[in-house]
């Protein structure tokens, strides 16, 4: 076999593993090591392993899960994908899949009984998602409720576990559950991509559940409350710079949101790449406020 021929072999694999989606676990897997206070250069080994845990293993198992499972709604909506596609063939996606699980779950148990039982929910949900007789994401509500718990909630508290050694402080289980409950919005907004396909498979995503006006207003408000507490908490905390800080980015994605409502099914990727970027800033800047103990 050529070179050639052994990327066109792998290359499915890593596109049914999409790997842009990493990106939102592993920031928060970041945010988590940030939140900490430790040292990253004396956990280096861990962090990057945590990184590699958050990415590419749980949340790559997590994309496989879907795919597999979703397969009949993507020959409708992304009939390009490596299964309906063919690019993929029989059930090597299920297996890919099922290896992409144990391996995520091997390399926790490397990082301590915390990340392991962190992982292992994770990796649950990621199956329980898409999975029958499960698959939540039948139902937006707690469809999304589990997918923002993978992307944002869990990873952080890997991170803060991988450089603790334990159980993370309770001010950062109270970041993690905000930012996470706000992801929660952020899935609605990711729903209006597929809405057509959904509709024809019964996928009752909260686009569809609702109508594309009022998931919009929904998905503002969701992501907007949790914000609200953790600039409250920040300040109760002492930490009155990174309050502020939020406080300003939450005022900007408050403007963009103004506009994303006038046609939120057409806007919502535009909303993504703009007010969502600002969201994920202030994950960071409230996880540099723990670390830093900015105080007035």
């Amino acid at each position: 076999m050529d070179l050639q021929q052994a990327r066109a072999r792998v290359a499915p694999a890593v596109e049914l593993l999409k790997p842009i989606t990493w990106f939102p676990p592993m920031w928060a897997f970041a945010c988590g090591v940030v939140s900490s206070g430790q040292s990253v250069i004396d956990h280096a080994g861990f962090v990057l392993a945590g990184i590699a845990l958050a990415g590419p293993l749980v949340c790559g198992t997590s994309q496989a899960v879907n795919d597999w499972f979703d397969r009949h709604v993507d020959a409708i909506n992304e009939p390009n994908r490596p299964i309906p596609s063919g690019r993929l063939p029989g059930r090597a996606g299920l297996y890919i899949a099922i290896g992409w699980t144990l391996l995520s779950a091997w390399v926790a148990a490397q990082l301590g009984w915390v990340v392991f039982v962190a992982a292992l929910v994770g990796l649950a949900l990621a199956w329980a998602y898409s999975a029958p007789p499960w698959r939540l994401k039948q139902n937006g509500w707690r469809g999304n409720l589990a997918c923002a718990a993978c992307y944002e909630g869990l990873p952080w508290i890997t991170g803060a576990a991988v450089m603790a050694g334990g159980l993370p402080d309770w001010k950062i289980f109270a970041l993690a559950a905000l930012y996470s409950a706000g992801a929660h919005g952020i899935m609605t907004l990711n729903d209006f991509k597929s809405v057509e396909g959904d509709r024809q498979m019964g996928v009752n995503s909260l686009p569809v559940l609702l109508g594309p006006d009022k998931a919009g207003v929904l998905a503002c408000k969701v992501m907007a409350v949790p914000q609200v507490i953790v600039i409250l908490l920040l300040l109760a905390w002492g930490h009155s710079v990174g309050a502020t800080l939020v406080t300003l980015l939450l005022a900007v994605q408050g403007v963009l949101m103004v506009k994303l409502l006038q046609r939120p099914a057409e806007l919502a990727p535009w909303y993504n790449a703009t007010g969502i970027t600002l969201y994920v800033l202030g994950m960071m800047v409230s996880a540099f406020s723990l670390h830093a103990g900015v105080t007035p």
